[in-house]
């Protein structure tokens, strides 16, 4: 029997490091069958250490750096040549630090997933983690969700939830999220392109 079944071609957006991004490669090209596979890598900085990872393992990348309105009106409109080039099926933000304008959102029109280091919609924004500790929470965590024109809005896809111990300090939340974040990005993106409808819930 012919087989049609067409791994989905992921394309990830980061500015720095990419640890997510990172994860994210990994688990996609550790198993055959995974629903995913890394196409492309895409930054608004030149010099983001994540390229170098991405290039090691023989994944495309584009990167042009945004340093004012103009760069970013060119960097929207070239990253979507080269999505349509690739045949780009998602994105997957990865600490990118960038908010996509509603008329790239429009014009790519497939799902755009990103995680945020918030249980959302509490804490959209910067400061995450200083911020659930100036306000006396009890949990923390990060949520991945789909995108809309609104930042760090859409449909909720997965969240990873931790306590919060007393003297914590914003650095020891970030530490202590940021792998739950890599698992956590990893089992919504398998289920999201296997069209399951599950979401995901890790509580640590």
């Amino acid at each position: 029997m012919t087989n049609f079944y067409r791994k989905k071609n992921v394309a990830i957006f980061i500015s720095g490091r990419g640890s997510n991004m990172m994860a994210l490669i990994n688990d996609m090209k550790s198993e055959k069958y995974h629903p995913g596979q890394p196409k492309l890598v895409v930054s608004d900085n030149t010099k983001a250490d994540g390229l170098v990872f991405a290039e090691k393992n023989l994944v495309e990348t584009f990167a042009l750096d945004i340093e004012k309105m103009e760069d970013k009106l060119i960097f929207e409109e070239k990253t979507l040549q080269v999505l349509k080039e690739k045949n780009i099926d998602i994105i997957c933000l990865a600490g990118f630090m960038k908010i996509l304008s509603e008329k790239f959102i429009k014009s790519f029109s497939k799902p755009i997933l990103n995680i945020h280091p918030s249980l959302l919609p509490s804490f959209k924004g910067l400061n995450t983690h200083q911020r659930a500790l100036k306000a006396g929470c009890l949990i923390h965590g990060a949520t991945v969700h789909q995108i809309t024109n609104k930042v760090d809005e859409g449909p909720i896809l997965g969240q990873t939830l931790i306590d919060i111990t007393k003297n914590s300090t914003a650095k020891q939340l970030e530490e202590k999220l940021l792998p739950l974040e890599h698992l956590l990005y990893k089992k919504v993106l398998r289920e999201f392109l296997k069209e399951s409808g599950k979401k995901i819930l890790t509580i640590n």
